[in-house]
């Protein structure tokens, strides 16, 4: 068979295999981020199908997966969000980093994969999935609740997070040493520094030069300065991720909405591409081996999250049953995750198959534990406890209703009020999140 033909039968039958998963996912109610890694481990080497024509082609379309998935995330939050959110979330994103960055590090320590490994793996435990988490939100219609916009500021940090991380882990990756590292973080914190200063003073004027009746020039005009701006950013070091989502953030208005209209397919496309290429590029013998310590990861990084999110929503004012509902909801990890590892298996292999089996029981654990979090922590404390010789101190609360309008319905009056459920503060332009990554 032709080279060409092949490429073209080979990147069809992925295509359209990624098509029929992405549907199977929807019916069952699950992100279809597992099943595009399963598929891509299908297709590698040592897989049952391997693909030997369309390779290369698949890897030039992760790359550009990778940048449409942080050029989207971008265009969902403009830059006086990221400010505020800055100003008043920093000390839950003080503890999100430290009690799920930690875990990841101390474990590939553990493993004996040295400080590189250990930073890679620290931003694979920390970054919840923002694709999966809006979906869960939609799904049981919580985008009303009280507790929402904690779950949106912490987020927000997050990814405003990986404009710094990212450099800095591709410049150790790199092996650039301490000078080199420091220099490539200065010029990530003086991008972001004057991205953001220019999108609050001059962002209309940046919208308006960019800004198209015709989708098509939008489109090409969008397109085109995010590549060619990750592009610059990747020469730099500062990786093309960061350039694509400092492009994000610098549109604003009616120009945010029609570029995210228009790429929101193409990131869906390329994104799944992305996911099927890191799983080519993971060997599924090397899974089993590691299968162990990243069930002990998720399950240790399962209850950080919980954590983080009471801890979160409790300095917001809300009470248990919201704060147990921000902490499951923050569970799930997925693209951001394997973001990371797919930087990093280069350098350090061992890296993706860890990562991959981590995401693959997080993105399924995710939804559940949003769901069911509140209900059984509530049931365990008015049922089990007791068996134990422990009582509450306060009447159990109800398991919450999966609907905004009944969200927190407590006995107690103040409770019913601090719970009531009230609109999140997405930013004007844009809504809180992407539908699903």
């Amino acid at each position: 068979m032709h080279e060409t033909t092949a490429l073209l039968v080979e990147f069809g039958a992925v295509i359209l295999a990624l098509g029929l998963l992405g549907r199977l996912a929807g019916r069952v109610g699950l992100s279809p981020i597992p099943l595009y890694l399963l598929a891509g481990l299908a297709f590698g080497h040592g897989g049952l199908l391997p693909l030997n024509a369309s390779e290369e082609f698949v890897g030039v379309g992760a790359e550009i997966g990778v940048i449409l998935l942080l050029l989207l995330l971008g265009l969902e939050y403009s830059a006086s969000e990221l400010v505020t959110s800055l100003k008043t979330q920093y000390p839950s994103g003080a503890v999100d980093f430290l009690l799920n960055a930690i875990p990841g590090a101390v474990a590939a320590l553990l493993l004996g994969w040295g400080p590189v490994a250990a930073v890679a793996l620290a931003g694979v435990t920390w970054i919840s999935s923002s694709g999966v988490i809006a979906k869960v939100l939609t799904d049981l219609g919580r985008l009303g609740n009280r507790e929402t916009p904690v779950i949106l500021g912490v987020l927000v940090l997050e990814d405003l997070s990986m404009a710094v991380y990212l450099p800095l882990l591709t410049a150790l990756l790199a092996g650039v040493g301490l000078a080199g590292g420091s220099v490539t973080l200065l010029i990530a914190l003086g991008a972001v520094g004057i991205v953001l200063y220019l999108a609050l003073r001059h962002g209309r004027l940046i919208s308006r030069w960019v800004s198209s009746d015709n989708p098509e020039m939008l489109l090409l005009v969008v397109l085109g300065l995010t590549v060619l701006v990750a592009g610059i950013a990747q020469e730099l070091q500062v990786s093309a991720a960061v350039g694509a989502f400092l492009v994000g953030i610098s549109l604003s208005g009616e120009v945010a909405e029609g570029a995210r209209k228009l790429l929101m397919p193409l990131r869906d496309l390329f994104a799944a591409i992305f996911f099927v290429f890191f799983g080519l590029s993971t060997d599924p013998t090397a899974i089993p081996p590691v299968l162990l310590p990243a069930l002990l990861l998720a399950v240790v990084t399962t209850v950080t999250k919980v954590l983080t999110g009471w801890y979160a929503a409790r300095r917001a004012g809300i009470g248990p049953n919201g704060r147990l509902r921000a902490g499951g909801t923050l569970v799930a990890r997925g693209e951001f995750s394997i973001v990371i590892a797919g930087l990093t298996t280069a350098v350090e292999p061992r890296i993706g198959p860890i990562a991959t089996a981590y995401v693959l029981i997080m993105v399924i654990l995710g939804p559940l534990t949003a769901r069911w979090t509140a209900p059984v922590v509530n049931r365990a404390r008015t049922g089990l406890l007791p068996l134990f010789g422990i009582t509450s101190r306060k009447p159990a609360e109800p398991a919450p209703s999966e609907t905004p309008a009944a969200a927190e319905e407590t006995p107690a009056a103040e409770e019913a009020a601090e719970e009531a459920p009230e609109p999140p503060a997405p930013r004007e332009d844009a809504h809180a999140l992407p539908p699903h990554g």
